[in-house]
């Protein structure tokens, strides 16, 4: 079953409890710009990472509540997706 977050702590020991890091969209990450981000796990089956570049936790935190987003995951497994806080 799904649940959603906005907690840092939860989102970060979930992320790399799983292997996951802090993640950009390459194409929409430029200077002072992070962009979209995501969770990436570089070493999944299908991992799409080839169009994430990888950024530190304090840049995905600050994107993240800048832009009031929250995460919905599922505990045991790698599914999660980063959606508005207000459709939570």
């Amino acid at each position: 079953m799904a649940q959603s977050t906005t907690d840092h702590d939860t989102i970060r020991k979930w992320a790399e409890g799983k292997d996951g890091k802090p993640a950009a969209v390459d194409s929409t990450h430029s200077g002072d710009d992070v962009g979209i981000v995501r969770i990436m796990f570089p070493d999944a089956p299908n991992s799409e990472h080839d169009s994430l570049v990888e950024i530190s936790w304090d840049e995905f935190f600050e994107e993240f509540e800048k832009r009031k987003l929250a995460l919905i995951y599922e505990e045991d497994s790698m599914f999660s997706k980063i959606v508005s806080r207000d459709s939570v």
